[in-house]
């Protein structure tokens, strides 16, 4: 049996399982390899490593991790999780299973884009859903907020920071925006699309226009999604973890979640969904877990 096993191998991951190779504890980490940011060209916000492309970073990561003998690093998917007694397993595809005492869920979220010609195309190099971690590279270009509601009116209000050129699409719903809200937008000097969208097309990999059904066009650098569309791993539910309205796990100190012994980290727990954040709680879950397992270790040789 393991001490800890992680799965996802994305930063948060990733830096929990440096921080408890550090604490000389057993540590199996387990990546499917199929990162939500796989599409993406770089790596933003990171200091000392910005603009760094996101595999780069990884690969890096895992050799970092090559130096402490205690961790293990396995390309797998975990099926199903399930807690026992006072610990836990994860089952494979194969039907192998592997333990441990104590679990962190690092498997971030995953990304159910709009039903849009060229949204998958430009996804990751023209569609986003994270200003602050790609809106600098299209500052004081056409950019778009694609959503509706609080939501996105939220989003387009917060893209004036990169461009005073926004427009809030909200594809179909012109119900979704109260007149104040309209009212607000265009004293800010967003433009408001209520159209439903067609498609988005560029030229050399990088999108240039957003096409509605009736034909007409809007120039466009970039798409930013409105908070949404995204899903938790099944695991999360399987092991009965509580869920916010929004869908991500809301946890206590040092990603401490409703089931004891669990641990949630990174975009799944979180609304800021910055990668220096994941690689943060991931190092959170660690400490705690390394904490909790010396106090564990101390009741059963009869300490305080």
């Amino acid at each position: 049996m393991y001490d800890v096993v992680i799965v996802g191998g994305g930063p948060a991951g990733l830096n929990a399982a440096l921080i408890l190779g550090r604490c000389r504890r057993s540590v199996l980490l387990l990546d499917a390899g199929t990162p939500r940011n796989a599409a993406s060209p770089r790596s933003w916000g990171l200091f000392t490593r910005d603009g760094t492309p996101p595999d780069a970073l990884r690969r890096q990561a895992r050799a970092d991790l090559a130096r402490y003998p205690d961790v293990e690093y396995r390309t797998a998917e975990v099926t199903r999780a399930r807690r026992e007694g006072d610990s836990f397993a994860v089952e494979f595809g194969d039907g192998a299973t592997e333990r441990a005492r104590r679990l962190i869920l690092a498997t971030g979220l995953r990304q159910d884009l709009p039903e849009i010609e060229g949204f998958d195309t430009y996804w990751g190099h023209g569609v986003h859903t994270c200003p602050y971690c790609d809106g600098y590279e299209s500052r004081d270009r056409p950019l778009v907020a694609y959503g509706s509601g609080h939501a996105g009116l939220g989003l387009a209000l917060e893209l004036t920071v990169w461009s005073r050129d926004v427009t809030l699409c909200t594809d179909g719903d012109p119900g979704s925006l109260s007149a104040a809200d309209r009212s607000r937008l265009a004293r800010t000097g967003i433009a408001v699309e209520d159209g439903a969208v067609a498609r988005l097309t560029g030229r050399s990999g990088r999108a240039e226009r957003l096409v509605f059904a009736d034909g007409s066009e809007r120039a466009c650098r970039a798409v930013f999604l409105a908070p949404g569309g995204t899903r938790p791993s099944p695991l999360i539910a399987q092991l009965g973890c509580d869920l916010s309205p929004k869908g991500t796990v809301p946890t206590g100190d040092y990603e401490s979640t409703n089931v004891p012994g669990l641990y949630v980290a990174g975009d799944a727990s979180r609304r800021v969904q910055f990668l220096v954040v994941a690689a943060a709680e991931g190092a959170m879950a660690a400490f705690a877990i390394n904490t909790d397992l010396l106090k564990a270790e101390s009741a059963r040789l009869g300490g305080a």
